[in-house]
């Protein structure tokens, strides 16, 4: 009996092509856009050199030691300016016409003048700052102790970094994974369409195929199952489709946890089902009606977890953070990013036990609204 329910409803589903289209067409057309829109964005963030000029004056050719550092800082090909040593006039000129970003007089302090605010002006200003810090210190240290002059000049030629980022899996830090992972949680909830489907055609008020189901010689709730089963195998084949054609095509880094990354997936997959026919079993309206629940609760949640605005994930984080539970989209998209990023599993395991609870009140909702629900006549 499982293989014929199972085989026919297979292959009833398979020639939905709206259903079919929303589940797996749909997220493949997105993640090309998505790769479209993003895939220069990284290219953009490149560090190029920043054009400044510094006023020629007597004030500047006396304090070699600024001078110095000047051109430390704009030699080599890891230079920080492209420096253009020139008259006040001339430098004024260059602002105006924007071929530079700013422009430095030697004074009492060093004063910057630029033109407006910005991440180049703020480099620059932080430059002038740390010198004057450092330059502040050392002539402190040399007055107190005039021995430790050489030992003082040593130590600022090799500087160490006591700080390193580092991450657990080696993984770069890469924000705009957050949109496919965020698209991959959507395409699990869209599995809802399947759930729905199911549930609709087991409830014999809503048409006659449900009727005559309910009238077949055949358990209800174990016709419902079987037919459920078909649901998450076709969806699980699209995700992992879906998944494939990222990887291979896209060319997206998931990471090297691949088993975590596919069980996520299917366990996504299976949550999208089971929320879709949840949703069917508690509106008691027509099937359009049904469909447009399903809809605004994925997108909803999509939109909640950053496919949108990247920043709304990070902002329920902060001002509602009970969403970000409560959210199983969230919870999917935050799993797919822990995997790729993080070397400790604590927080992935976190996210999956709240879906894995989510998943399962989806099923014991469904069924015991399921077994409940009966009919005075068909």
């Amino acid at each position: 009996m499982f293989a014929h329910i199972f085989n026919y409803r297979l292959k009833c589903l398979l020639r939905d092509k709206t259903t079919v289209f929303w589940t797996f067409a749909f997220p493949l057309i997105l993640a090309v856009f998505f790769q479209l829109a993003f895939s220069n964005i990284g290219s953009e963030e490149i560090f190029r050199a920043i054009d400044i000029a510094v006023v020629d004056d007597l004030q500047y050719q006396e304090d070699q030691y600024f001078k110095l550092a000047l051109d430390e800082a704009s030699n080599g090909d890891s230079r920080l300016f492209n420096l253009t040593v020139t008259t006040a006039e001339e430098a004024q000129r260059l602002l105006d016409e924007n071929l530079i970003k700013g422009y430095i007089t030697v004074d009492t302090p060093i004063k910057l003048v630029v033109k407006g605010s910005g991440l180049s002006q703020s480099i620059i200003k932080s430059y002038i700052d740390n010198y004057s810090q450092t330059f502040a210190a050392v002539s402190t240290i040399i007055q107190n102790d005039p021995t430790n002059h050489q030992e003082v000049i040593k130590s600022l030629a090799d500087r160490k970094n006591y700080i390193k980022e580092v991450t657990g899996t080696g993984a770069e830090p890469n924000s705009i994974l957050n949109y496919f992972y965020s698209l991959i949680a959507m395409a699990c909830f869209y599995g809802g369409f399947f759930g729905m489907r199911e549930t609709t055609d087991i409830q014999a008020d809503i048409s006659t195929l449900a009727a005559r189901i309910n009238v077949a010689p055949v358990h209800k709730l174990k016709a419902f199952l079987y037919s459920l089963c078909a649901a998450l195998l076709i969806h699980s084949c699209e995700m992992l489709a879906l998944l494939g054609f990222m990887h291979y095509v896209l060319k997206i880094d998931f990471g090297f946890r691949v088993g975590y990354l596919v069980l996520t997936t299917i366990i996504g997959s299976i949550a999208g089902v089971l929320m879709g026919a949840l949703i069917s079993t508690v509106v008691k309206k027509s099937e359009g009606m049904k469909v447009a629940v399903v809809l605004t609760i994925s997108m909803f949640g999509s939109f909640l977890s950053g496919m949108m605005f990247q920043d709304m994930k990070y902002i329920v984080a902060q001002n509602v953070p009970i969403l970000s539970y409560i959210n199983p989209i969230n919870l999917l998209t935050d799993a797919l990013y822990s995997l790729y990023y993080y070397g400790n599993l604590s927080r992935y395991f976190l996210n999956m036990a709240f879906l894995s609870a989510f998943t399962i009140l989806a099923t014991f909702g469904t069924y015991l609204i399921l077994r409940r629900r009966k009919y005075a006549s068909l």
